[in-house]
């Protein structure tokens, strides 16, 4: 029984020595003091909001073909019925395209997030990084990206030393 309990000891003092250090950040907190991410999200909603009329507008388009569609197959026949709703089918589909190709996961939206965004992150991943080394944490965690942190006290927040090392000032009317 001694012997199990000087084991316990012995494994409990060990962890004690090897205390790991850690703290979080808030990348959503940086990112949004941050003014190169502000005109950066300012320009992506200008191109997006941009291709949503045109979405819009191409499926409106759509609509007034088929409204007149619906107004005028009591005078088609059923050939001519048929290729109408083929050509609205074919517009709707080459809208839906467009929408993709613009919005789509591999869409020219996400293209355009990459070049101007990730350089960005990229940026405070390394100051993170550079903090991290210079400070001795074992781990950073970030509390913006999801219910993996449950709960984290203030105290461990880090957020405010990266944006200082970022040169971004957290003086109210600041950078």
């Amino acid at each position: 029984m001694k012997k199990i309990i000087t084991v316990l000891a012995i494994v409990f003092m060990s962890a004690s020595t090897y205390a790991q250090k850690f703290a979080y950040v808030d990348m959503d907190y940086i990112l949004n003091k941050m003014p190169t991410y502000n005109e950066a999200q300012k320009q992506l909603d200008k191109i997006a909001d941009g291709w949503q009329k045109d979405v819009e507008a191409k499926m409106k388009g759509v609509d007034d073909m088929y409204k007149q569609f619906q107004a005028e197959q009591v005078l088609m026949t059923e050939p001519m019925k048929q290729q109408k709703m083929k050509d609205i089918e074919a517009k709707e589909k080459e809208v839906k395209e467009f929408q993709k190709a613009k919005f789509g996961p591999n869409g020219e939206l996400f293209k355009k997030r990459q070049e101007l965004i990730k350089p960005i992150q990229d940026k405070i991943y390394n100051e993170v990084q550079k903090y991290a080394v210079a400070k001795g944490y074992d781990f950073i965690f970030d509390r913006s990206s999801g219910p993996t942190m449950l709960y984290a006290g203030d105290r461990f927040n880090r957020s405010d030393d990266i944006l200082s090392a970022l040169g971004i000032s957290q003086k109210p009317g600041g950078q």
